[in-house]
């Protein structure tokens, strides 16, 4: 196959994140696999324009506010001047609309949406228009096949009025050989509670702040570290002081993947408390390193975590429910070796090869049916 893929972001874009992470996993094994793939990206400041990623061919075009602008007419050269067999549009942050460009067979990746969360992490014209836009995703894509990453994505779909014929659900994988557990990395001497991600307010980190105060009055040593980057950093940090944290919370900012799963190891839990997940990349990956989640129980997370098996659901957005599961693990040791051999065994079940398998098949099937 020759595929088209269209993407705000590639992999090594400063902003990339779990959908990156995603996106490459998948289309990179089929560039693997003999199947032709380019991909159309923004840019950043020192960017090269063009690169092989994963054998993914990737142009970048414009920078992360302009793509949406010059994003779209750099999809409809590439149409003119290459012949490709289907178009691909991830679809993570502002709908392109890019069915529109296009009579080829067509799939839209949906991993997330933001719906009303939108309101929470921009300004109001900027959160109306994303908003706005999503609401229009039926009537734009209403001849796209759809590729839903969790069953919560499915739904959501559906109750914005696609059709569920044209949805087909394919959990993403996790790559279990390279996060695993180590003997040799044993878990932190004190309880200790980790938060990968973005730093955004939409992410709902300040409710893992608020959680790790509450549950020092009882126990004093637990501690929060945070990894990752993004511009809701210093709004936390002064959350963190106002709330006397002090040492007891540590921002990392940008972790390699080397030191990222050596966090998850140590770590007695990951915290995910975001009210909207298309999935829950981070509680995997934990999970493959037997370590046990602590997320809201909002979509997409509440397929991520198995309740009482491999972690908790609490309530988005309540801190007191947050920090008494703190301290139900901070308090029972054998708990969280329990969990986290349980979310071993689940992470175990993910492969990134069987979803590769599917996505490749669910190509073929959108091709085949556009020429009958």
């Amino acid at each position: 196959m020759k595929v088209l893929v269209v993407n705000w972001n590639d992999r090594e874009n400063p902003h990339a994140g779990g959908a990156e992470v995603h996106l490459h996993a998948l289309f990179g094994r089929l560039a693997e696999w003999g199947h032709h793939i380019d991909l159309i990206a923004s840019g950043w400041p020192g960017a090269a324009r063009a690169v092989e990623l994963d054998g993914i061919h990737v142009q970048r075009v414009a920078g992360r506010h302009t793509f949406a602008l010059h994003g779209r007419g750099a999809v409809r050269r590439t149409l003119a001047a290459r012949a490709y067999d289907v178009v691909v549009e991830d679809v993570n942050k502002l709908p392109l609309f890019l069915p529109a460009l296009t009579r080829r067979p067509f799939v839209a990746i949906v991993p997330h949406l933001f719906g009303t969360t939108a309101f929470a992490e921009a300004n109001w014209p900027m959160a109306a228009a994303v908003w706005l836009a999503e609401r229009a995703l039926p009537w734009g894509y209403r001849r796209a096949a759809f590729h839903a990453i969790s069953e919560s994505m499915r739904d959501d779909l559906i109750q914005r009025g696609v059709t569920a014929a044209r949805i087909e659900v394919v959990y993403p994988g996790v790559d279990s050989t390279w996060f695993c557990p180590d003997r040799t990395t044993p878990r932190a001497e004190h309880p200790a509670f980790l938060y990968v991600g973005r730093l955004k307010r939409y992410k709902g980190v300040e409710i893992a702040l608020r959680a790790l105060a509450l549950a020092r009055q009882t126990r004093p040593d637990l501690t929060l570290e945070i990894a990752g980057q993004g511009d809701d950093r210093p709004r936390l940090e002064r959350v963190a002081h106002a709330i006397g944290l002090g040492e007891a919370v540590r921002f990392l900012g940008f972790v390699e993947e080397g030191e990222k799963r050596r966090l998850l190891r140590r770590a007695w839990a990951v915290v995910f408390p975001s009210p909207k997940e298309g999935w829950g990349i981070s509680n995997v990956e934990a999970a493959a390193c037997g370590t046990p989640a602590l997320a809201s129980d909002s979509p997409g997370l509440r397929e991520s975590v198995r309740h009482g098996a491999t972690g908790y659901l609490v309530p988005h957005g309540d801190a007191e429910a947050l920090a008494q599961r703190m301290l139900a693990l901070a308090n029972d040791p054998a708990l969280v070796m329990r969990l986290g051999r349980a979310a071993r065994a689940f992470a175990e079940g993910l492969s990134w090869e069987t979803a590769a398998r599917a996505t490749e098949a669910q190509l073929q099937r959108v091709i085949a049916q556009a020429g009958a």
